[in-house]
């Protein structure tokens, strides 16, 4: 009687094991993740680069924080409004890739500078936007 129960405890085991087995093979392998790429929503997108310059010398300012602010319409939907941050390296140069086209708000901070803001219309798909930064007035 003791044999018989090892013996169908193997049988179950094996059974298992092998109903496992085909299961798996049948599943075919996931294809190979393909890139990341962002949705198009059917307008251009375009990649600027900001040039931040300040002072009378028009010196590179480093590690300024850009802000580019623009609306995504939408036909059906509430339209979303949409923010990006970069900062400058050391040559004052910030790119800011996938931006639509159309009008945006640039707006730029530096610490020890005033700050910049306007709203540009962003026309060309490679679009380089020069920002001159001014010295804040003394306050006594």
């Amino acid at each position: 009687m003791r044999l018989s129960t090892r013996f169908f405890a193997c049988i179950c085991i094996a059974s298992c094991a092998l109903i496992v087995h085909v299961t798996a093979a049948q599943n075919a392998p996931a294809p190979p993740s393909k890139p990341q790429t962002p949705p198009t929503t059917g307008e251009a997108q375009a990649r600027i680069t900001i040039e931040v310059t300040g002072g009378e010398k028009n010196l590179p300012v480093e590690n300024a924080s850009v802000y580019v602010k623009f609306v995504e319409e939408h036909s059906l939907r509430k339209d979303k409004k949409l923010e990006m941050n970069v900062k400058t390296s050391r040559e004052g140069i910030a790119h800011v890739p996938n931006v639509p086209m159309g009008r945006a708000l640039i707006q730029v901070v530096a610490e020890g500078w005033k700050t910049y803001g306007h709203w540009l219309d962003i026309t060309d798909p490679r679009q380089t936007i020069k920002v001159h930064l001014e010295k804040p007035p003394k306050w006594y």
